[in-house]
């Protein structure tokens, strides 16, 4: 369960930028679009979030910086070299941030307890790092690490509630890496489910969504009576989805490939299988016709390779950050997909979706809270500024949120101007 990000200095967002699932005031939509959580003392969670803003506003920015925390946390420790760079852009626009760290910190849940973990790192190095846990509702200071320029070293801080072996882990902690990751991958068991929300819970993807893959291998899992359900639901008119899995075949690589290009497929390639993956539809007897998946609409597409995920997301509770979700798709389906996380029988286990978009059909109170609506729009540096509907102060269950945003009440709208041609 996601309860807060915090980014600062990251590509177009400059200053401390936050963002919450944390329920704020109102009673509207308790049931179906918050949840309560134990190990929060009278603190509920929201099911959802939507981000509205303008085209080059800084929105893909915000789940960029997750992703980039997300790929730290799994890969600085497993395949980074000493030397090898961060993947870290600071705000490039303001000399006074340009060789300043970039700072991610995410307050979460995992195996029932509250964890704030952070770090702040330039492509060179990480400055700091730090893991506050709650397990027993106080924050216990795991560890911590700064670094210090003027010697040349970082200083620690290992608390005494994290255990194990702490100065094997400490000494054997990259300038590069994150502690984290290193003491995960040196067995430590009490921080693996921070990292294991990093890898398993939060679940990320870009405008394109997912390719078919993991969907189709559901299909292959006897687990196509739910993918059916899903595209149904949808109203998509499939009858039945045919997965035929087949090797590798390097007879399809062109001729003219370069060599180093083709061995490295073949290598990726080795032992792997290719995935066939067939829709059928019913003509007008009542007989079969079978049609390559690539046959259909980008829309049909895309809701199939979002079944799998949509499902595995909602029967495990995970975190889901969606970059344009209405990309391909009619305003009628998003709210489909957003509504059943709305959904207590759909959503048994809290999962949560976060998702940028530009639909405004389904800005209003009868989906969304008040406080489930953000905006997002650069200032006079051009830097990126992320704020709630909440401050605001809509009127509850009267307000028109979508003319309302439209009209400019709210912001994070374009500045459309004339065009003028040059003759």
């Amino acid at each position: 369960m996601l309860i807060e990000m915090n980014v600062t200095n990251f590509r177009s967002i400059r200053d401390l930028q936050s963002f919450s699932l944390v329920k704020g005031k109102g009673d509207e939509l308790l049931t179906t679009n918050t949840f309560a959580t134990s190990a929060i003392n009278g603190v509920d969670l929201l099911r959802s979030a939507a981000i509205y803003g303008p085209n080059a506003s800084g929105k893909s920015n915000l789940l960029q910086a997750l992703q980039t925390m997300k790929h730290a946390v799994l890969e600085s420790a497993a395949t980074l070299q000493r030397g090898d760079k961060l993947p870290v852009t600071p705000f490039l626009l303001n000399p006074n941030t340009r060789d300043m760290p970039s700072e991610f910190e995410v307050t979460f849940m995992a195996a029932g307890i509250r964890y704030q973990y952070g770090f702040a790192a330039t492509a060179e190095r990480v400055h700091e790092e730090w893991l506050l846990a709650y397990p027993k509702g106080r924050p216990q200071r795991w560890f911590g690490r700064v670094w210090n320029a003027a010697e040349n070293r970082y200083d620690w801080e290992l608390g005494s509630n994290l255990t194990g072996e702490k100065q094997l882990w400490q000494k054997s902690t990259r300038e590069n890496a994150l502690f984290l990751s290193t003491a995960v991958q040196l067995n430590s068991e009490q921080l693996r489910p921070v990292f294991d929300w990093f890898k398993e819970t939060l679940r990320m993807a870009n405008v394109g969504g997912w390719n078919s893959t993991f969907s189709a291998s559901l299909c292959e899992k006897n687990e196509k009576a739910r993918i059916m359900d899903f595209l149904h639901a949808a109203d998509l008119n499939i009858d039945d989805i045919l997965v035929e899995s087949r090797p590798f075949d390097p007879t399809f690589l062109p001729e003219d490939m370069p060599e180093p290009v083709r061995n490295a497929i073949l290598g990726d390639m080795k032992g792997k299988q290719i995935l066939d993956i067939k829709t059928i539809h019913k003509d007008s007897d009542g007989n079969p016709v079978t049609f390559e998946l690539e046959d259909e609409s980008h829309g049909t597409q895309k809701l199939f390779n979002f079944a799998g995920p949509w499902i595995d997301s909602l029967a495990n509770g995970r975190v889901l950050f969606i970059d344009e979700l209405h990309d391909n798709l009619h305003p009628r389906l998003v709210q489909f997909l957003v509504q059943l996380f709305h959904n207590k029988e759909s959503n048994p286990n809290n999962a949560q979706l976060v998702f940028t978009t530009h639909e405004t059909s389904i800005l209003n109170q009868d989906v969304f809270r008040r406080d489930q609506i953000w905006f997002c729009e650069k200032d006079d540096s051009n830097s990126t500024t992320l704020y709630p509907l909440t401050d605001f102060s809509p009127r509850k269950g009267r307000e028109n949120l979508e003319l309302a945003y439209l009209s400019g009440r709210y912001g994070a709208l374009p500045f459309i101007r004339s065009l003028k041609l040059v003759q």
